[in-house]
């Protein structure tokens, strides 16, 4: 393949990326705003539910005494989310029109499962977030919507639900509707896509709606399948964590080649470019590139990739493939990280710090913060981090991590806290910025 026809497939991948391919999103809010309704709406109006699975929604709805199908029920999965009629754990759900495949979380709304939406939320491209017409903007709300700019979603759409409850009336949505968008401003938001619907109802959903002919913009449906999903991983600097170190016979199987094998988090990699291998800072040249087993003159992110080098050279499973410009290694870090785990995370506690493939023991030095995430204030904060907690840590990892800024790179710039005892993971931290340097001072 010539260098052009590479480079015209990276242009063509990434404009497929941007306008149609994939798209992730999360539905968040606060409690009772309709989000699994909406999200099952979704699905039944798409076509998007299979014959048998209708059938038993309905059966279940029939037994509860309601007239039609409750479409809540086709994400809320577990027993314990029907009985209660409450969302707990996070439900995924992938479905796709002509125009554009979806992934689709669907995020718990109350406070005690706020670590439920971080994770729901963590990878979306798009956060939907629900507000009851009746209710307005609410704690919860404001709490999803800080969240959300945390996570640096890139897109927000506010729903704002159940307006058949409020005599679509017009004066309502607008308020909310401004109400919100002035506070996402505050919070460092500046996409906001405001839509009145009603999930009960299908207004506006799938279908426009005949009771709000005052408004004149896309369904939400319309919307998903239009938006630009953000920058393009292609784009970024290089970053490949190496996951698996292949050994095998040469052609004339006279010596043994080294292929490096993972996943590119970012940038893109050609045959004849130059890389450093992180943290240990030496330079190779890439020789050959495999994609799904085959040859290839060039690959891009977010594809899985064996690639060999020219020299020999020390790199194993963790090590990160870096480009200009490439992060400097650190051991010392500051981070905000959501508390996911029952137990506390203290300050002076063990951990073990995963970072794309690499694990290093680490302390946790100093937590500096707790965000009350409803006004996204700052509250100092001496004895620890308590379940479904955000705040400010400080961290010195016992071996140097190459990483990115969150902000810079979501996927290099995340990474998880582990007991070091049980293996349970306590809190997932995203950089805010590197610090200090190879050996602390």
């Amino acid at each position: 393949m010539s260098t052009d026809v590479a480079e015209a497939e990276v242009r063509s991948g990434a404009s497929r990326r941007l306008s149609g391919g994939l798209l992730r999103l999360a539905t968040c809010g606060s409690v009772d705003d309709g989000k699994s309704t909406l999200v099952g709406r979704l699905l039944y109006d798409t076509k998007s539910v299979l014959a048998d699975q209708m059938e038993a929604i309905e059966e279940a709805s029939r037994r509860r005494g309601q007239d039609g199908p409750d479409l809540a029920l086709l994400t809320d999965g577990l027993r314990s989310e029907r009985e209660q009629g409450i969302t707990i754990d996070v439900a995924y759900r992938y479905f796709a029109t002509p125009r554009r495949r979806f992934i689709l979380a669907d995020t718990p709304g109350h406070v005690q499962y706020t670590r439920n939406m971080v994770t729901g939320a963590s990878t979306a491209d798009l956060a939907v977030i629900l507000v009851d017409a009746r209710k307005g903007v609410v704690d919860q709300t404001m709490r999803h919507c800080a969240v959300t700019a945390l996570l640096r979603v890139p897109h927000v759409v506010l729903a704002v639900n159940k307006m058949d409850a409020v005599g679509y009336e017009e004066s309502v949505f607008t308020a909310i509707a401004d109400e919100f968008t002035e506070r996402a401003r505050e919070l460092g938001i500046a996409d906001v896509v405001a839509i009145p619907m009603s999930a009960l109802a299908g207004d506006n959903v799938v279908e426009p709606s005949a009771s709000m002919d005052w408004y004149g913009g896309d369904t939400l449906l319309s919307h998903l399948e239009s938006v630009q999903v953000g920058a393009d991983p292609a784009g970024m600097p290089l970053r490949l964590p190496v996951q698996y170190v292949i050994r095998q016979p040469s052609g004339d199987r006279q010596t043994v080649e080294r292929w490096l094998a993972g996943q590119l988090a970012s940038g893109r990699l050609a045959v004849g470019d130059r890389v450093v291998v992180q943290p240990a800072g030496t330079a190779s040249t890439v020789v050959d590139l495999s994609v799904l087993g085959r040859k290839a003159d060039v690959a891009w992110a977010p594809q899985s990739v064996a690639v060999r080098l020219a020299d020999d050279i020390d790199v194993a499973r963790g090590d990160l493939l870096t480009a200009d410009p490439a992060p400097a290694p650190v051991r010392r870090l500051t981070a905000t990280v959501c508390h996911l785990d029952q137990r506390p995370l203290r300050p002076g506690q063990r951990v073990l710090l995963k970072h794309t493939t690499r694990t290093v023991p680490a302390v946790v030095e100093r937590i500096t913060y707790r965000m009350d995430v409803t006004v996204a204030g700052r509250l100092p904060c001496e004895d620890g981090l308590s379940a479904n907690d955000i705040g400010g840590v400080r961290i010195l990892t016992a071996e140097p991590l190459a990483v990115d800024d969150y902000a810079d790179n979501r996927r290099t710039g995340s990474f998880l806290l582990i007991d070091p005892q049980d293996g349970a993971t306590l809190s997932a931290g995203m950089v805010d910025a590197r610090t200090g340097h190879p050996s602390p001072q």
